[in-house]
C-alpha cells in the first residue's frame, strides 16, 4: 500500500466509522476528515485524524505492513490545558 493509498483509506475508515456511532435520530451532517500527524516507516505507517465536528474525537490508524492489516483506535479528548513551565518564557 503506498502513502496515498494508506491516507485515503484511513480517511475513509475514519468517516465510516463517525457515521456508525452519529446518534441514530439525528442526520448525518457534513463533515471532513482531516490528518493531524503522519508517519511513514519502511512497509508500516501510522496517521492521527480528526474531524469537522464538535465531538472530541481523534482518531490512530495504524498499518502493519508485514500482515497487511489495518487497526483503527477512536478517542475522546476529555481536557486541553496549559502547563507553564518555569524554564519556558512562552505564555499559554
Amino acid at each position: 500500500m503506498n502513502n496515498q493509498e494508506f491516507i485515503n483509506k484511513a480517511k475513509e475508515l475514519v468517516k465510516n466509522y463517525t457515521i456508525e456511532h452519529l446518534d441514530k435520530t439525528d442526520e448525518i451532517p457534513e463533515f471532513e476528515v482531516y490528518i493531524v500527524w503522519l508517519c511513514k516507516t519502511l512497509q508500516n505507517g501510522k496517521v492521527l485524524l480528526s474531524t469537522s465536528l464538535k465531538d472530541g474525537m481523534y482518531y490512530e490508524i495504524t498499518y502493519n505492513g508485514d500482515k497487511n492489516e489495518i487497526y483503527l483506535d477512536a478517542y475522546k479528548k476529555f481536557e486541553n490545558k496549559c502547563i507553564k513551565l518555569e524554564s519556558e518564557v512562552a505564555e499559554c
